[in-house]
């Protein structure tokens, strides 16, 4: 990531979960690429202390870059939201506040307080329509050093749906099993189906042990023509994921996000994923999607009974009856 300026206030407006956790992600991701030892804190609004937050904007004794990162500011009390507005009005050079906010009416005076005291203005609102949304593949795929043409685009929008984190997760996973250059025929090949019919759905359905959810998506997606692959590389995705953010420990998404490499919407899903997992049944669940793997990408005979194997196989290892 190449370091870029911090502003000494952001204000991150909009509820697209997606692009606020990106956004601070990547504020504090710019100021370590600037400072590797600078203190990142984050905080939600509606429950933090005051003081505490006072005591970080306040100069340091020892110097350093901070960052405070400032969730669901439209839920701060009105002692917070003075003190914010106040420091906003002559902030710390070294000192980055970066506060998300929902918009909406609900804490208006804060958000609009933070503009007038010259905030940076992020916008995080949802994106309307599939116009916006065939941008946002687009960029996805730029990001990820892919290229997509407007068809594509067009195509993975219709096929995923209108969740960006699907969005983002399918963009990522066609630039790993391709070479990065996407037209309209890859995504026919690899998500033709209903819209809320992919891998993803199949895979999120196996490793909360819904054995029925999993098994009707995949018996509908194979029936329409979705391709075998990229179901089987959502499920061992799933597992993996699982098991990275399991064996990290505990922790806040956003802490979790900088040492796993994950943005920390994956990270919040893989959290709420992983309860009723144990080391042990995760182990058994990664074999699973390897074999399911081998055998979807090696040519097996039926590529879908593999795969209905392997998510009887992932809710077993969940349920704690797998075998090893």
């Amino acid at each position: 990531m190449t370091p870029v300026s911090l502003p000494p206030v952001t204000l991150v407006l909009g509820d697209e979960e997606l692009l606020v956790n990106r956004a601070l992600t990547g504020a504090a991701e710019s100021a370590r690429a600037v400072d590797p030892d600078s203190d990142v804190r984050e905080y939600e609004a509606g429950s933090v202390n005051p003081g505490e937050v006072a005591e970080m904007l306040s100069p340091s004794l020892f110097g350093g870059r901070r960052v405070i990162l400032l969730r669901a500011g439209q839920d701060a009390r009105k002692d917070l939201v003075a003190t914010l507005l106040t420091y906003a009005k002559n902030p710390d050079p070294d000192v980055h506040l970066v506060v998300a906010h929902a918009g909406g009416a609900k804490g208006k005076a804060f958000a609009d307080g933070l503009r007038a005291a010259g905030a940076i203005v992020v916008s995080a609102a949802k994106l309307k329509g599939d116009r916006e949304r065939i941008a946002f593949v687009k960029d996805e795929f730029r990001r990820g050093g892919g290229k997509a043409s407007e068809d594509a685009a067009a195509a993975l929008v219709a096929a995923v749906g209108n969740d960006l984190r699907e969005l983002a997760s399918a963009c990522a996973q066609l630039i790993a099993d391709t070479d990065g250059r996407i037209g309209a025929d890859t995504v026919a090949r690899y998500y033709r189906g209903r819209a809320e019919v992919s891998g993803f759905t199949v895979a999120d359905a196996a490793m909360v042990g819904d054995v029925p959810a999993a098994l009707e998506a995949l018996r509908w997606a194979l029936h329409v023509g979705v391709d075998p692959v990229p179901i089987a590389d959502a499920l061992a995705d799933g597992v993996r994921t699982v098991a990275r953010v399991s064996s990290a420990g505990r922790g806040s998404a956003y802490q979790l996000a900088s040492t796993l490499g994950m943005p920390a919407w994956k990270i919040e899903r893989a959290q709420r994923q992983g309860r009723g997992w144990t080391p042990e049944g995760l182990v058994d669940a990664m074999r699973a999607a390897a074999d399911c793997n081998a055998a979807v990408k090696g040519g097996a005979d039926d590529r879908g009974y593999a795969l209905e194997r392997a998510v009887f196989a992932v809710a077993a290892a969940r349920s704690g009856g797998g075998t090893r």
